[in-house]
């Protein structure tokens, strides 16, 4: 028998540290994840953003819709009335990874059936890292109508940021038109084609102006004194630093932000941490966020502009303008300035230069791997197709087909889509990114790049003419379910023998979506590591509408089961019957 036996000094003493290790559990802040639920009801009501009347989609009676505001790991649960009447419905978590949820990513043809009229569907995901995010719809070109939102995500509580400051705002950039979707989108799929134009107006948080006495405007459509477009003011504690997260959605632009009289520090792009540098103008492009600090350190007696306007297009539509409120001036009190008129439209080097300046912050790099297992060259290019005019990827125009990726390849419906896999480049010897190209070979195609799974991947996004001769557009490429490594830009053609050499691997910034300058080159790198079916794709709706996306897929045998609220259209008709 074996005895244990103690002095009372030292039970004691056990019971003092047992006492100590119990108030240390009590006292130090533990963070916990939190369930934010969210109730939306989704449809059109009349509104005059821009003075303008149209219909407008709107959550809650709101565009923008409701700010989701989480810390990390928190998960967010939206359930989503789609009461438009006559449309379909798909809302996609705009920089929100999916991890282990591919099937709430929203975009509808990849990942989900869409929403049908009158029915209610649940989304359910993580925010697994702090940043600034983005909601909006993505059926069709709905996502212009007005469905869109902010994500911001804390760290968790006691987490420090790279960066001070004293109060946090949000604002999105978005361009307006006054033409319906539906009309936008038969004029781009019809024969002889017809082009949507340029914006008739750009909005900040929702609101701008549009010029009432513009000729053959119908009598009570637009309202210059309607309180809906009186323009957006943020108001400002003189003396205090503020983070101000800039998000863009446009349509179609490329918008450069300034705000009279300050200078803006970048801290922060598409989630992640950026090394400090100071601009003026800063250049957005759609799909895009970034984290600025401003200082309001500015004369208080008066109030400042903040105005966007547009670049890389020859603009026709008139810069949007918001108030920078210094309290206690009225929110409403204008400027005794004219606004600034941002840098010029067609002036490719600063927005170059911009992007090369966003490097990760050094206490914040995530080393990239060194080499990939597999290199795509995606050209893009416009192109006719059976005399209709598109957008492609290596001479192939994508199309959705009417079954979702996700359930097609899980459930190995391998008939409903192209098994012929797309190029993984173009013929750069001989092709001549500043020609016109006839594009003899141009056809259309709804099949996948099937990536091995945790395998390490390259992509070269290539600008090159459009069918407008000494055109080349601007193109925002944003890739769902991931982040990626920013490797570098070029201009002209990329070389795939030596660019390689010139790729940053020490310290390049991490983001979700990217440009590709005009005749240039953007170098991207991600790792195949999140099972599911993820698009990437032009982040402008005509563009992506017309063709300009692929899709990946990786892991399909690692996803999960399928919720049967995700099915009902194509061939999973009847598969969420039980």
């Amino acid at each position: 028998m074996v005895k244990f036996s103690y002095s009372t000094r030292s039970a004691t003493n056990f019971f003092f540290f047992f006492f100590l290790f119990l108030l240390s559990l009590t006292s130090v802040p533990v963070a916990e994840a939190r369930v934010r639920y969210y109730k939306w009801e989704v449809k059109y009501e009349f509104k005059s953003p821009d003075c303008y009347k149209k219909l407008v989609i709107t959550i809650n009676g709101r565009s923008p819709g409701p700010t989701i505001i989480a810390q990390q790991n928190d998960t967010i649960i939206v359930e989503v009335k789609n009461s438009l009447l006559t449309e379909n419905l798909a809302i996609h978590w705009h920089g929100i990874r999916q991890i282990g949820t591919p099937w709430f990513d929203g975009t509808e043809g990849v990942t989900q059936c869409p929403i049908v009229p009158g029915d209610t569907f649940k989304y359910q995901f993580v925010v697994d890292r702090p940043g600034t995010y983005l909601y909006h719809a993505h059926y069709g070109m709905q996502r212009e109508a007005g469905l869109y939102g902010s994500i911001r995500v804390s760290p968790p509580a006691g987490q420090p940021e790279p960066f001070a400051y004293n109060y946090d705002r949000s604002i999105i950039l978005t361009d307006w038109y006054h033409n319906s979707t539906y009309e936008q989108s038969v004029g781009l799929s019809s024969i002889p084609f017809v082009w949507v134009g340029e914006p008739h107006s750009l909005l900040i948080q929702g609101k701008g102006k549009f010029n009432c006495s513009t000729p053959g405007i119908p009598a009570g459509v637009c309202n210059a004194s309607n309180p809906e477009c009186s323009p957006y003011s943020m108001t400002i504690v003189p003396g205090k630093t503020y983070r101000l997260r800039v998000s863009s959605l446009t349509a179609l632009s490329a918008l450069s932000f300034q705000i009279e009289g300050h200078n803006m520090t970048v801290v922060e792009a598409d989630g992640h941490y950026v090394q400090p540098f100071v601009v003026q103008n800063l250049f957005i492009y759609s799909g895009e966020t970034y984290s600025v600090l401003i200082k309001a350190d500015q004369d208080p007696s008066r109030n400042y502009w903040m105005t966007t306007n547009v670049v890389s297009r020859k603009p026709s539509t008139p810069p949007g303008q918001a108030i920078f409120n210094y309290y206690p001036n009225h929110p409403q009190r204008f400027p005794p300035t004219t606004s600034p008129s941002g840098p010029a439209w067609d002036d490719v080097e600063p927005r170059f230069a911009q992007s090369l300046a966003i490097k990760a912050h050094k206490d914040h790099i995530h080393k990239p791997p060194q080499i990939a297992h597999r290199s795509i060259v995606m050209l893009n290019t416009q192109n006719r197709v059976n005399g209709f005019t598109r957008w492609s990827v290596n001479n192939v125009s994508f199309n959705l087909p009417h079954t979702p990726y996700l359930i097609s390849l899980k459930y190995k419906l391998n008939h409903v889509f192209s098994q012929v896999p797309p190029p993984d480049g173009y013929d750069f010897k001989t092709y001549n990114i500043y020609n016109v190209s006839d594009n003899p070979n141009a056809t259309t195609s709804n099949a996948v790049y099937r990536l091995a799974f945790n395998t390490t991947v390259d992509v070269i996004l290539q600008n090159a003419n459009s069918m407008n001769n000494n055109t080349s557009e601007t193109h925002p490429w944003h890739l769902h379910g991931h982040d990626f490594w920013v490797l570098g830009y070029g201009k002209g053609k990329f070389d795939i023998y030596n660019d390689q050499n010139k790729f940053n691997l020490v310290d390049p910034i991490m983001k979700n979506t990217v440009p590709v300058h005009p005749y240039g080159w953007t170098a991207l790198r991600f790792q195949a590591d999140n099972p599911g079916a993820w698009l990437f794709h032009c982040h402008i709706e005509s563009h992506f509408f017309m063709g300009m996306g692929v899709v990946f897929e990786e892991g399909i045998d690692k996803v999960g089961k399928l919720p049967s609220s995700i099915m009902g259209c194509g061939e999973s008709k009847g598969f969420n019957r039980p």
